[in-house]
């Protein structure tokens, strides 16, 4: 396409542009220009897909997976996972909180944000890496490697997915996004702009042993998880071993654990950390190691660098965060390991140390072997007949120091494999992060294989690598959403974690749930594929129900799930086509996070909530008023919500007859969240 002929098309649609339309895109030029990822998309045709109709839920009770035979549940106890205080679910109808969205899941996102805005707290997602090998679907057809614009296309795809996940998340909720190599710095540059100030970091991990493209001398073995977090999100890190705080100095004050003394900066980096320590009891001295000097700073080198001025003293003295090592020793804080009078090292003059560090039989750190002192050392004559001791002092760490939550190591950026050596990065293992372990890539295929018999789904990811990050992210009672669910690993991370909750005795058993987002995936070459239910929803079947002599998963584990389709309905005809079904289940949505068979009749129950009962009115006429009106005293409660149609009149009719009745518009509820701009 030539400029000229690009300007004329341009021209064109800007003819069928209304001035707000105009505006917009004017706005959109001149404030939206900046350094940085840029790709070819159009804010006016972003909204218009945004509030193009409504999204609707509908149950497809023969594809979700419920107890069989179904039985009602007792009041309060909804699928036997405990329920805020005074729920209740509908008369005789299993509820599940467990959801499997078929559908495009830009709809998907869409209905979520109506109904759980703010309630999701991790995101875990595996997107298409627009490698151009067909590897995803894009207005119905392949995207491939010679489409000239599938790089903005994959960016726009997954900019307008991101923009609505975004107002899904807690105010401590975190977003997870697998992405290979190439696709990486697109990816986190598109997320910078999606999730301002939200970057958390990167997780790497080897999806195999060996590449198969050698044909530049580089193996691309590699593949990152970006995440990006809300400011209360922090990984649950690994609690500190009770068993490593001991007591051999039998300290009154009980266990403790030995804390390093040093820091990571050099002599060269920080000279006035870099000085000799005494213990007061022997008399014995410790050189400090010139590449990582203490992290305590001393009075009596501050004194000596001040020349006595009393008064810079005093100030650098207040302006330290932490005690000097004066006073750590003086509140018998360091510990000085045992020392034999044999192991002592002792140098009558300068050429008689400087022999003995030629030699390599000077001072040295015990572990690493390096030497601590050197030729080229200042202060080298001080060390002339010093008792010199061979070990290396520590802080004593009191168990009672801190609360146990607070002793927490954070966790690594490097994922490891299962049986790979990690070289330990510091000497004292309460210090070590946490790493990940996860099984390279091709474990995965065989995991779908083994559930569903056949290799259904391509190049899913490991369930160690997923069930790893969200046993990381997650706390017991969160919803975990996964809206590239594929095969439906997700889910099955899930409920491995909730059942592992209840096998290790946990305080608090394991309730997390799952909402997996799937399209069917049909093209027009396979117009009846259907991946969603084929292979997602079938792999979370076989899974609560065991396969492969695994055992299955109990409701209190979370077996179970419904199956949800999409109907979409333009907003002007909302009132003519919005069935009593719909209606039911987009409010249990919203309101109490569930989803149940609706009952029959004109009034339908949805639930209780301490103790005011959720009701769904669809007709107003003398019946149901009358209905409604004895509600309260034949289910014991003291309150209503009802949602209507004619809410007005139902609010008057109750009122006059001495109900307590909050009456709500039902078509605002079923439009509240479904319109707006993400953006």
């Amino acid at each position: 396409m030539t400029d000229t002929s690009r300007a004329a098309m341009l021209l064109e649609q800007l003819d069928h542009l209304n001035a707000q339309q105009l505006r917009r895109l004017l706005v959109e030029h001149l404030t939206k220009q900046k350094l940085g990822l840029y790709w070819e998309a159009n804010a006016i045709e972003r909204d218009a897909a945004l509030n193009a109709d409504l999204v609707l839920p509908r149950l497809v009770e023969e594809w979700s997976c419920a107890p069989s035979p179904l039985t009602p549940l007792p009041e309060g106890e909804g699928n036997k996972l405990p329920l805020r205080s005074g729920e209740g679910w509908g008369e005789g109808a299993f509820t599940h909180r467990n959801l499997i969205i078929e559908g495009d899941n830009y709809d998907s996102l869409r209905l979520l944000r109506a109904t759980h805005a703010g309630k999701i707290r991790v995101i875990y997602i595996d997107p298409p890496y627009n490698t151009g090998n067909k590897d995803w679907v894009y207005n119905d057809h392949y995207v491939g490697a010679n489409d000239r614009w599938r790089h903005s296309q994959w960016l726009e795809f997954l900019y307008r997915r991101l923009t609505l996940a975004r107002d899904l998340l807690t105010p401590d909720g975190v977003i997870l996004v697998s992405i290979n190599d190439e696709n990486r710095a697109r990816l986190e540059l598109l997320m910078d702009e999606v999730f301002p100030k939200m970057r958390l970091g990167s997780l790497v991990w080897r999806t195999k042993d060996t590449g198969n493209d050698l044909s530049q001398r580089f193996s691309h073995v590699h593949e990152h998880v970006l995440a990006y977090a809300n400011a209360g999100f922090k990984f649950n890190g690994r609690a500190t071993d009770r068993s490593k705080f001991r007591n051999p100095d039998k300290d009154t004050r009980g266990d403790w654990s030995p804390q390093p003394l040093t820091s990571n900066k050099t002599l060269i980096e920080r000279k006035n950390t870099y000085y000799p320590i005494q213990d007061p009891d022997t008399g014995y001295w410790y050189p400090c190691d010139p590449d990582t000097v203490w992290r305590f700073s001393s009075e009596k080198e501050i004194r000596k660098r001040l020349n006595g001025d009393e008064v810079a003293i005093e100030a650098a003295l207040k302006g330290l965060r932490s005690d000097t090592i004066e006073q750590l020793i003086e509140k018998k804080l360091i510990y000085f390991p045992p020392c034999k009078p044999s192991e002592v090292m002792q140098f009558a003059s300068r050429e008689e140390l400087l022999a003995a560090i030629k030699a390599g039989k000077g001072p040295m750190l015990p572990k690493k072997k390096t030497p601590l002192l050197r030729a080229d050392l200042p202060d080298l004559d001080f060390w002339v007949g010093k008792p010199i001791a061979t070990g290396r002092p520590s802080r004593k760490e009191h168990w009672t120091a801190k609360p146990e939550e607070d002793r927490l190591a954070p966790l690594s950026s490097w994922i490891a494999g299962m049986n790979e050596e990690v070289a330990a990065l510091s000497e004292y293992e309460d210090d070590e992060p946490l790493i990940l372990r996860s099984a390279r890539g091709g474990v995965a295929t065989d995991e779908v294989k083994e559930a569903l018999g056949s290799k259904s789904f391509p190049y899913p990811k490991p369930l160690s690598l997923i069930k790893g990050l969200l046993a990381q992210a997650t706390h017991h009672h969160d919803i975990v959403l996964d809206f590239f669910a594929g095969s439906g690993t997700t889910g099955q991370a899930v409920l491995e974690l909730n059942a592992e909750d209840a096998s290790t005795g946990s305080a608090q058993v394991g309730q997390r749930r799952f909402i997996l987002c799937s399209s069917t995936e049909a093209n027009k070459k396979e117009p009846d594929k259907n991946l969603c239910r084929d292979v997602c929803a079938e792999r979370m079947r076989r899974v609560i129900k065991g396969y492969g002599g695994k055992p299955g998963y109990t409701l209190e584990q979370g077996g179970e799930f419904a199956y949800l389709q999409l109907d979409k309905v333009e907003a002007a005809d909302a009132h003519f086509e919005i069935d009593a079904a719909h209606a039911f289940q987009l409010l249990a949505l919203k309101r109490l996070g569930v989803v149940c068979a609706a009952s029959e009749g004109a009034v339908q129950r949805l639930g209780r909530v301490e103790d005011c009962e959720l009701l769904v009115c669809n007709e107003v006429n003398a019946e149901t008023i009358k209905t409604l009106a004895a509600w309260p005293q034949q289910h014991g409660v003291s309150r209503l919500a009802v949602y209507s149609t004619r809410h007005k009149t139902l609010s008057e009719q109750l009122a006059a007859r001495g109900v307590e009745a909050n009456c709500y518009s039902l078509m605002d509820a079923l439009l509240s969240g479904q319109r707006g701009n993400a953006a």
